[in-house]
């Protein structure tokens, strides 16, 4: 599944480094429905959108830059590419994530089961929060939880309460339970073991996507990785064809303050401090700067072919596709929603939108039986 994730991914990021959405007003309406404390972590993603125009300059986006100076282009009609890689892949993930279950009866936990559990923790005989949940899921052995708690409910039954003592460790994040120890009160729901289901009728019905048979299943994937990955990979061949010189330090780093501010955002929502949640990712600063210097590359491949073939992005375009989406974000104008937007980087992302279009529509996708 790892190709097809990193397909999809490279696209998606591309929406929110592109288009610079989360901007001021729109932090502002996001605090109302969530805790103040995420205030801090969506402070980069903001200044980095209310200061494109001053920090940045004009070379942070395609519009004030001859692409010529950059970009040589090679062939970029009539790109081939084949998706088999990716449909396989992607079925293969629906039959891991969706896995035909046996629950336990005659037996008490082992390593490698999936618990459902109830638990309240407590310091000192008093709940302390985030130590408490109701109909969680864990997989015994998976190291998900701090150390001792798991390896507590092994020879548990199905419907028994135990208590589990557990030390957390010195560098947990939340500095109200480092270090300390608790006692957490686990109730035992159920007890199974999973394995990846078979691709049958019964199972993609149970998909609830409009399918009802594997023919039919097989035809959606197919349709699905087409529309989401086929066009960037069309790009990928378009980059192998072209030359392209190293994007402009300001447009790298306009992508790279927008990378690490999401990801910070994203390491708060789960607890982490943003070098942990980076590590646990498989990923690190090097590889965000590295990302941001291909997404600043492939702009400027995008822009080159959009200059070619007419494709870039008119004001009166602008302004309707704005209005389209303050509606559908239920802003209360188009006004509003510009001033929660970076304007440049959505300009781009439509103009980015239009090329890839282009490309899927002047390329060849591998038909499959």
């Amino acid at each position: 599944m790892k190709k097809f994730i990193t397909v999809t991914l490279v696209l998606a990021l591309g929406a929110s480094v592109l288009a610079g959405c989360g901007g001021k007003k729109e932090t502002e309406q996001t605090e109302n429905t969530q805790a103040e404390e995420t205030e801090d972590a969506k402070q980069p993603d903001e200044e980095a959108s209310e200061e494109a125009g001053e920090e940045y300059g004009p070379e942070a986006y395609v519009e004030g830059i001859d692409t010529a100076d950059y970009v040589t282009l090679g062939e970029y009609m009539g790109m081939e590419v084949s998706v088999a890689d990716y449909v396989e892949e992607y079925i293969e993930f629906d039959l891991q994530n969706n896995p035909d279950a046996t629950y336990i009866t005659d037996r008490t936990v082992e390593k490698g089961d999936i618990v459902n559990i109830d638990y309240e923790g407590k310091i000192d005989g008093v709940a302390f929060d985030g130590g408490t949940a109701q109909g969680t899921d864990l997989e015994i052995g998976s190291g998900a939880f701090i150390p001792g708690f798991e390896d507590g409910l092994i020879g548990a039954e199905s419907g028994a309460t135990v208590d589990v003592e557990v030390t957390f460790p010195d560098n947990y994040p939340g500095t109200d339970v480092a270090g300390k120890d608790a006692v957490f009160t686990v109730t035992v729901n159920s007890i199974r073991v999973e394995s990846p289901a078979e691709l049958t009728d019964e199972f993609v019905k149970g998909l609830d996507i409009g399918c009802e048979t594997v023919e039919e299943y097989r035809k959606y994937v197919y349709d699905t990785v087409v529309e989401s990955s086929a066009s960037g990979l069309m790009l990928q061949k378009v980059m192998e064809n072209s030359q392209v010189k190293e994007a402009p330090e300001a447009m790298v780093t306009r992508y790279y303050d927008r990378i690490v501010g999401n990801m910070q955002y994203y390491a708060m929502v789960y607890g982490y401090d943003l070098d942990t949640f980076m590590s646990l990712n498989g990923t690190s600063d090097e590889e965000c700067r590295k990302s941001a210097q291909q997404a600043g590359e492939e702009m400027l491949v995008m822009k080159a072919i959009a200059d070619a073939e007419g494709l870039n992005v008119t004001p009166e375009e602008l302004e309707a596709g704005i209005a389209e989406d303050a509606e559908a974000a239920g802003y209360e104008d188009a006004e509003a929603y510009k001033e929660a937007i970076d304007l440049k980087g959505y300009q781009e992302f439509m103009m980015s939108e239009r090329v890839l279009n282009f490309l899927l529509e002047n390329g060849v996708v591998e038909e499959l039986e």
